[in-house]
């Protein structure tokens, strides 16, 4: 039994060309109301095709450089994540690893 909902949500507004021109971002549990974001990765699991699908987007407006530091972050945060739900703390160790080699060779470190 379901003792709770919560809802998550985005709103993309694209241009004539269907790309982004607009993301704003919205979640129920957390407070927080249709917020502006340049970018959004999501990675839903099929569990029927035992696959990942993915929606990444990203607004004409995000930098290089801001796409640089989103994909760094990233990494760090699916190494918590990892280690979370896995208690693979060396994996995630070295993921975290790869993350700062990422860092450096992009110049954010």
């Amino acid at each position: 039994m379901i003792a709770k909902e919560s809802e998550i949500k985005f709103i993309v507004g694209l241009d004539e060309n269907k790309v982004p021109e607009d993301i704003k971002w919205a979640a129920s549990d957390a407070g927080v109301d249709l917020t502006p974001s340049k970018a959004v990765m999501m990675s839903v699991w099929d569990e029927k095709t035992k696959n990942t699908l993915r929606i990444d987007l990203w607004t004409k407006q995000m930098t290089v450089d801001e796409m640089k530091q989103f994909y760094h972050q990233t990494f760090l945060s699916m190494a918590d994540s990892f280690e979370r739900a896995t208690d693979e703390s060396k994996m995630a160790i070295r993921m975290r690893e790869f993350a700062k080699e990422f860092a450096e060779k992009m110049e954010l470190l």
